[in-house]
């Protein structure tokens, strides 16, 4: 435990140093660039802010092309002033061009930390598809298949061909009996006297 406390206090112990000299290095450039008074103390705050940002938004696992484009930004940013101040620049005439890169660097720094800040990761918009669909499943109602008719069709008997002069005949059976009972004559009845099976007998009894 207290080696770990102590590797532990030895990361932090350097990163604070590298921090601090990373943040005067860029305070110095932009001073030099004609950023007096606080503004010169708001570079460094800006530039570590987007690498904080950028280096977090790596981590969440969202956005990894923009995140690295930032992220690359502004350790490039931070590296430049580290470098200009080690004695390859004058900081008494500093060039007209990193003036410009120094005044603009603002906006730049404010555009990618509110793209990182309020850009969605994709594993976000993921899971509240995800949700989404499985809500609208919940909601929708199963679909059951239409049941079967129970009552099969019965199919349709040929129609019988019945001669004209038997359904003439079958007219003078049916009227005698008609005479002699009182009642029409039924179809079984009508098949015996004819003597015809009985899908004729039915379309005999049709025409009648």
């Amino acid at each position: 435990m207290r080696a770990l406390l102590a590797r532990v206090d030895a990361v932090l112990v350097q990163a604070l140093i590298a921090a601090a000299l990373s943040f005067a290095h860029l305070h110095d450039l932009a001073a030099a660039a004609g950023q007096d008074g606080w503004k010169a103390w708001a570079y460094p705050i800006s530039v570590d802010l987007l690498l904080v940002a950028a280096w977090r938004r790596l981590r969440t696992g969202g956005g990894k092309a923009s995140s690295w484009c930032w992220f690359v930004i502004a350790l490039t940013a931070s590296l430049g002033a580290n470098v200009a101040t080690a004695g390859l620049l004058d900081m008494t005439h500093v060039p007209a061009w990193l003036r410009i890169l120094v005044a603009g660097w603002p906006a730049i720094a404010f555009l990618g930390g509110t793209l990182l800040a309020h850009s969605v990761p994709t594993t976000a918009l993921d899971n509240e598809v995800r949700v989404v669909e499985s809500q609208e499943e919940a909601a929708e109602p199963v679909s059951e298949p239409p049941a079967q008719l129970a009552v099969e069709k019965v199919p349709e008997r040929p129609a019988v061909a019945v001669p004209t002069a038997l359904v003439d005949h079958a007219r003078k059976v049916a009227a005698e009996h008609h005479t002699r009972t009182g009642t029409p004559i039924d179809t079984p009845t009508l098949r015996a006297r004819l003597g015809v099976p009985a899908p004729m007998a039915e379309a005999i009894a049709a025409q009648l």
